[in-house]
Formats: structure tokens, sequence, C-alpha cells
């Protein structure tokens, strides 16, 4: 078995070094590959500097200020990654460890960021189905908050066990779905009355969802108690994520980000590249554009079905006895000898998701490709 594992292996590998480079590559695996603009680069090279950790960057400083008043948040604090300021949000609001969090099952808290919620921020996750639109039930979060009435139950300094509920706009793993925001409304009304239970909101696509929903971004923002926000992905800074909240969250939340090794120096030549992106917020409209044209294409070619998609992302499945391709590894290898690389999401099922890097002419030419791989 490992054998004949190995000599597929070298196999694919030898065919695919014995076809020509493609000419042109069409990468829609994900909106974190996007390149700084020339702007964002001579930004850089122009920029002031000096060391953030002591607060002393007035480009990051900037930064900081333009983002906490665009979500009309007391304040905010630059950070390398969404994980790190989702990790920081939770240490902040959860301070006591062994509290307990509501996560969604196919969250990127729960999903995608090892766990850290757990291993490095010592907080128990009560884990609740998602449903198909990304929300989780309001009734199950309501019965889900535990009383610290029973020895049983994690620790607690407070009437209630459960510190936190965090939810995630636009929803990834859900298919780029948009929260909407009389949703987000009902949920932190429910915080609010339950009183002792506070609102994270992972928004590194809020952007999305807030030109999705026609609203402006703080209108999302204000459902949350805090909230953090990508500037790469779709608005094309090469790194950084900002979390907003008020001005107490946010020093809390500088000290776990220097815990975290997050602390950054002369950080000012990302913050640059920053505070250009947020200028691209209105953008996000035609990728969403791109997206439903693709899925609309894709739904059109024998064996593949696409999902309706709400922003930037779209969900497709391919059913391989109906379709000229084998299995995953299959349509992986072929698409990409025509400069097409997809994302991987379970057995049968890809993300393709458009950012600014793609053209008119990039959405005509996936679906050229992978008609004539159909048919070959």
């Amino acid at each position: 078995m490992i054998r004949r594992t190995m000599e597929r292996s070298f196999a694919t590998v030898a065919r695919r070094l014995s076809m020509p480079a493609p000419t042109r590559i069409v990468d829609l695996r994900s909106d974190t590959v996007t390149l700084p603009s020339e702007e964002m680069r001579e930004a850089m090279l122009g920029c002031e500097v000096g060391d953030d950790v002591w607060g002393e960057d007035p480009t990051v400083n900037r930064l900081e200020a333009e983002g906490a008043e665009l979500l009309e948040k007391e304040g905010a604090v630059f950070v390398p990654t969404g994980t790190m300021a989702n990790l920081c949000a939770i240490m902040v609001h959860c301070e006591l460890r062994g509290s307990e969090a509501i996560v969604g099952h196919k969250s990127h808290i729960h999903f995608f960021e090892q766990g850290g919620i757990a291993t490095i921020a010592g907080v128990h996750s009560c884990v609740l189905p998602n449903m198909e639109d990304g929300t989780l039930d309001l009734k199950s979060i309501e019965r889900s908050v535990r009383v610290a009435t029973d020895p049983h139950y994690p620790r607690q300094a407070f009437p209630e066990v459960t510190r936190l509920l965090c939810l995630e706009n636009t929803h990834n793993k859900c298919g780029g779905k948009v929260l909407p925001v009389e949703y987000l409304d009902d949920a932190k009304a429910l915080c609010e009355e339950i009183g002792t239970m506070k609102l994270h909101l992972d928004g590194a696509r809020l952007w999305n969802a807030a030109v999705v929903s026609g609203v402006p971004p703080y209108r999302i923002a204000e459902t949350a108690d805090s909230v953090s926000v990508c500037l790469s992905k779709g608005l094309g800074a090469p790194a950084g994520s900002l979390l907003c909240g008020t001005n107490d969250f946010v020093l809390k939340a500088r000290r776990f980000r220097k815990a975290l090794g997050g602390g950054m120096r002369q950080a000012g030549v990302l913050g640059a590249c920053g505070l250009l992106a947020l200028k691209n917020i209105d953008r996000l409209a035609i990728d969403h554009r791109r997206s439903v044209e693709l899925s609309g294409l894709l739904s059109n070619l024998p064996g593949f079905t696409a999902i309706p998609p709400q922003s930037n992302m779209v969900f497709f499945t391919i059913d391989y006895e109906n379709s000229n391709f084998y299995d995953d590894g299959d349509f992986v290898e072929k698409a990409a000898t025509h400069g097409l690389r997809f994302c991987p999401y379970g057995p049968g099922t890809f993300r393709a998701v458009f950012h600014k890097e793609h053209s008119e002419e990039d959405v005509a030419h996936v679906h050229e490709a992978l008609k004539v791989l159909g048919k070959s």
C-alpha cells in the first residue's frame, strides 16, 4: 500500500515537471494571497516610525485612531494577525482561567486557531452548532449559559460561569455568509439581559459584511463589546488586524498582545499599509459581483454545483461520477495545469475566494479552463 502510494506520488511529480508552466495564474485559494500595491510599498518607505510597544509609533497610533473612529469604538490595538486579535479578546473577557465561552462548531476560533482558547487562554469552550447561515440559535445560547451553583462546572468568579459569546461575520466555513444586523442586535440584547456575558465579534471580513448589508462598518461593530477586523485579505495590506473596544479593554489587550509575542517595534511600516487598506472597503463590492458571476458559470458545468454566494467566497462541490475528474487530488492537479488554484474544503468540496488581484478576464479564464478540463 505504501509503495503504491509512493509510486503514484512520484508519477504525479514527474507529470507536473513535464508540463509547461501555465502562462496565467488565477489564485482563488484565499483573499490572504493579495499583494501590497505600489502605493503601499511607497508608503512603507516614507512613513514615520517609532517604538510601538512604547506607544511611540505615530503611524500605528494614527491607524489605531482611524480604525477606532471608523468602527465607533473608544480605542483599538494593532496586532500582527486576526488569530492573535481573537485570542487577546478572549483573554480580556475571560481573565479567570477556567471561564467558559460559547463558540460555533464551524467558527474560525474553534476550527482554525489551534485551540488557543484552551491551551493558551485556559478558557473552556461551549460548542454550539452553527446554522447554515452562520448564526447560532439564540435559544440554545440562552440555555447554554451555566449558573455557578454546581462544583462540577468550570471555575467561576461571577454568578454565571459563561463569560463570553463569540460570533463571526462574515462566516468563513458557512460559505462567507453575512450575519443579519438584526440577528446581531438580538444577540447583543441577550448578552445584556444575562448581564455578565460579553459579545466578541470575529470580524475578519466585517468589511465585506458591511458592504453586503448596505450599512457602515460601525453599525455592525456596535453590536459587540469587542471586534477584530483584518486589514489584509480583501483590503490588501500585507499583514495586520485591529482589535477594538473600550479604552479599558484595549489597555488590557495590549498587555496580552505583549505576552503573546505580538509587541512590534517600528511597526509603522505595516501601519502605513493598513491606513491605505482602510480606503479599499468600497471596492469589495467588485469581489462580491465576481463571486456571483463565477457561481452561475460553475453550476452550468457537468458535475459542478455551486452554492449561491453572499460575499467574496464561492463554495462548490464536484460529483466525480458525473464529471471528468477522479477525486479531489485529480481536480486540483488538472486545475493547476491551467494556472487555477482552489482551496479544498472537504471531500468533493472547494472554495474560491475573490480579491483585488483578480480581473473580469480571470472569471472568464476560470470558466473556460474548467470547460476544457471537463471535456479532456
